[in-house]
């Protein structure tokens, strides 16, 4: 018998590309030099936060000398800031919130993680659409159910709503969607949206219980063309959504985020009340207070989403280039490219020989293609051409 857990042991033996990746630049830039190395492994912005992060980080200092500056509060965050938040959520997203339907939690994960301890049993099922960020996975099995894998269309990585259709099971609870995507850039339109409301509202009569929409939203931000990002709140009353300030304010490592409860949730009082427990009960207690007073200040900030699109364009031209078949993404900061000889491990790997980082698409459950993300200097990806010229001409040899 080992000491660890069974399941963790197994998760150490396939542990995430993108870590696995980002370890390998370390190796990488300790042996040839930082400039010599060009990382697209993680999704780790780069941007300073905007002003509005150091202000309110300014504001809090000046009272950080008072009592319980630092203290416990509601484990759903301070009521005023959720207050804030709702208002500023009811804009964004295109329904009126109050402070009961929000919570603020430990980021987008926290929130997400909360949420599942609160609906999910043992064996219960949720579903997510191919490729998908890997760790949801581990997320729903912290609670024993497991993780289905649905397709997309593959012109334009949305999802295959007749594949969900036949996949939904009785132990489906549900499905969890992403957009602006990660790894693929692809929008869900409202279209989408809606097609796919219409399937969980049909199989959640024949089965006999709500299947939940979990929609996760971190980069929500960032769409490029004039794309909007319709929201789900609206459109399905089991619907819900996380997501974080990680991104938009350049805050990953902070951990603030919450969770928005559709306000037509018959069960909304009942539901909240359990998502305020959990995020107690699995060790989050409250979310950040520092991240929480930065927020009150800095909500409608962003960091300036126009050195990302620049960024996009120059990934475009450089893959353009050296004659990749890729998707534009329509937002977020990562390209998702076919790659060249169809096994995308060992092309990653040629690539590593390069000193190009990225992931291959195998860990985001789609095995062909690769990620790139963009958060980094355009020097970098200017820099990264020869590379990626170099890899594919390796496997049309």
């Amino acid at each position: 018998m080992g000491v660890l857990a069974q399941s963790v042991a197994g998760y150490l033996n396939n542990a995430s590309w993108i870590r696995r990746m980002f370890e390998a630049g370390a190796k990488l830039k300790a042996e040839f030099g930082e400039d010599n190395v060009q990382d697209f492994s993680l999704g780790n912005p780069d941007l300073p936060a905007p002003a509005a992060v150091r202000e309110g980080l300014a504001r809090f200092l000046e009272t950080a000398d008072k009592p319980f500056a630092f203290g416990y509060m509601s484990n759903a965050g301070f009521p005023a800031l959720r207050e804030k938040l709702a208002a500023y959520l009811s804009d964004e997203q295109g329904v009126s919130l109050g402070m009961e339907d929000v919570l603020l939690s430990c980021g987008a994960a926290g929130a997400l993680n909360a949420f599942l301890r609160a609906v999910i049993d043992p064996g219960d099922e949720m579903i997510a659409f191919a490729p998908y960020f890997v760790e949801y996975g581990f997320y729903v099995s912290n609670f024993g159910g497991s993780l289905t894998a649905v397709p997309t269309e593959k012109d334009s990585f949305l999802p295959d709503c007749a594949a969900l259709e036949k996949a939904i099971t009785k132990k489906t609870k549900i499905v969890l969607i992403n957009s602006p995507n990660n790894p693929t850039g692809a929008v869900y339109d409202l279209g989408t949206l809606k097609n796919i409301v219409d399937v969980l509202s049909k199989k959640s009569r024949e089965i006999g219980h709500p299947i939940w929409l979990v929609s996760d939203e971190p980069y929500r931000f960032l769409a490029y063309d004039g794309v909007e990002v319709p929201s789900v709140l609206p459109l399905y009353p089991y619907s819900v959504t996380v997501a974080s300030f990680s991104k938009n304010l350049s805050l990953p490592g902070e951990r603030v985020g919450y969770i928005a409860l559709a306000p037509s949730l018959p069960e909304k009082k009942e539901v909240m009340a359990a998502l305020t427990l959990t995020n107690r009960i699995l060790g989050y207690v409250n979310p950040p207070v520092i991240g929480q007073r930065i927020m009150e200040y800095a909500l409608g900030s962003h960091v300036d989403k126009a050195i990302y699109g620049q960024r996009r364009k120059a990934m475009a031209e450089v893959l353009t280039t050296a004659g990749y078949s890729f998707r534009m993404p329509q937002g977020a900061f990562y390209f998702f490219p076919e790659a060249p000889g169809g096994d995308d491990v060992a092309f990653v790997n040629q690539l590593a020989k390069e000193r190009v980082l990225a992931v291959p698409g195998s860990g985001f459950g789609l095995k062909g293609y690769f990620r790139l993300a963009f958060c980094v200097d355009e020097k970098v990806i200017r820099r990264a051409a020869d590379g990626f010229a170099n890899a594919r001409a390796f496997f049309e040899k």
